[in-house]
This record gives C-alpha cells, structure tokens and sequence, in this order.
C-alpha cells in the first residue's frame, strides 16, 4: 500500500521513499507525493534520485491494477523511455527521493480548481472531463446555449474573490443523504473506507462549491490566475463542452 501523501498537503514537492517493487510496469514506492492519473487529472511527472545521485524520470503516475483489473492501494511510476540501464539498478528496498514536476503540477491544480468553480457557475451534471498541463475540458449534461465571455467573465469575479478552498471528508451515510453532492455522472466516489474525501471553495456563510474529488487543488481562488473559456463546443444533443486556458 502506498501512502498518498499529496492527498493531505497538495504542495508536497518531493518526499523520501523506499521501493517496495519494481516490475515491467513501474516502480512502486511506501509514499510518494505523485499523483496517479484519475477522477480526470493526468498523472504527475517528475525524477526518482537514488542513492548514489542517479536521477530516473518519471513520465506518469498510475493506480495499480491486480490481475482481474480491480484497482489496489498502490501507485505506480512510469519511467520515462530509456531508463532501463538505471532501473536494472534499483532494488526492492531502495532508499530515493521522489520529485515531482513542480510547475507542471501546478497548473493541474490550478486548472483543476477552476473546472470546480465552472460547477458553480453552471450548476448542471458533469459527463466528462479532461485536466492537462496545457487545458481543462469539461462536458456538461445540458441543451442551453453557454456564452464564453459571460462564462470567462463569472471566473474572473470568484478568482479575484479570493475564496479558500478546503479538503474535508464525509461519511458514506451523509453522501447518500445529500447526492446532489455528486456533480460527476461519470465517475463515482471511491467508497469502502467509510468516508469520502471532499473540496470545499468558499464558507458556510458563501458556499460557492462542494463534491466529492480525490484531485489536487490550490489553497485559494487567487492562485488560479487569469484563466479564460477558449472554446464552447456542442457535443451532442444533450453535452456542451467548454475548454480552459491560461493567460499567463
């Protein structure tokens, strides 16, 4: 099992860790501060520094899969192509220091964080979505027509608001009494461990929003930065799909 330490503390940038295994489809790590590619959030990049100062790079981060599938409580590291002369040396036990990508990562966060405040403004079920380092996709369950300036204008006002934004947890029991939580139709918060881990952006007093996500989040609307609506496109009769990008 590896401890997900970006879960408690998303600006984690590097951690020590032992290999715990090392096969054709990675490297597996006791902790690690890499996020594995899930709930729509690409998986972190970054370098494995071992021992002796040989760096690995990492290309992608994963969930462990058993031989049926099902998913595992470990994370696996994908080297980048052409480490192969490294990896023959690292062992199960290997002391190294994970690194993550930094400037990568943060703007998976930051796009992230900005696909939550797009759930506020547009207040209709999520079937999809995409957050890369270059852009957010996100494709709504709706028929209205959206308006991109107007859209780009409502992001604008909650980032300069500066709203925090707050992990949390809740239990399975308060999920299922309150399932308007769930913005998702495609993805279902992980259960099983009895409770659910939660975003919240704003206050009691000006709740701008909260779901259920397992991703990587800024502490605060600022640091979001000036992102826009690129593109609105409609999917099908019933999906609209607006794209996000950076000004920086």
């Amino acid at each position: 099992m590896t401890q997900d330490l970006f879960r408690q503390d998303a600006y984690l940038t590097h951690c020590d860790a032992l290999v715990t295994r090392i096969d054709e489809r990675g490297v597996v790590l006791d902790r690690t501060v890499f996020y594995p590619l899930g709930g729509g959030q690409a998986g972190d990049a970054g370098t494995f520094t071992l021992a002796d100062g040989a760096v690995i790079a990492i290309a992608d981060t994963r969930k462990d899969k058993d031989a049926e599938g099902r998913p595992t409580a470990d994370i696996v590291h994908v080297p980048a192509p052409g480490q192969d002369a490294l990896l023959a040396q690292v062992r199960v036990g290997a002391a190294v220091t994970a690194r993550i990508d930094w400037a990568r990562r943060h703007r998976l966060m930051r796009f992230h964080s900005a696909t939550h405040l797009l759930c506020h403004l547009i207040p209709v079920p999520v079937n999809g979505c995409s957050i890369t380092p270059d852009y957010a996709r996100m494709d709504l369950h709706m028929t209205d027509p959206l308006d991109k300036d107007a859209l780009t204008q409502g992001l604008e006002r909650l980032v300069t608001e500066g709203h925090a934004l707050v992990v949390g947890a809740i239990s399975d029991a308060e999920l299922d009494a309150n399932p308007s939580l769930v913005k998702s139709m495609s993805v279902a918060p992980p259960r099983g461990s009895g409770t659910v881990r939660t975003i919240r952006i704003g206050s009691d007093a000006l709740m701008i929003d909260l779901q259920p996500c397992g991703g990587t989040h800024v502490a605060n609307t600022a640091e979001i930065g000036r992102v826009v609506v690129t593109k609105i496109e409609k999917k099908s009769a019933t999906t609209r799909r607006v794209v996000l990008g950076f000004q920086d």
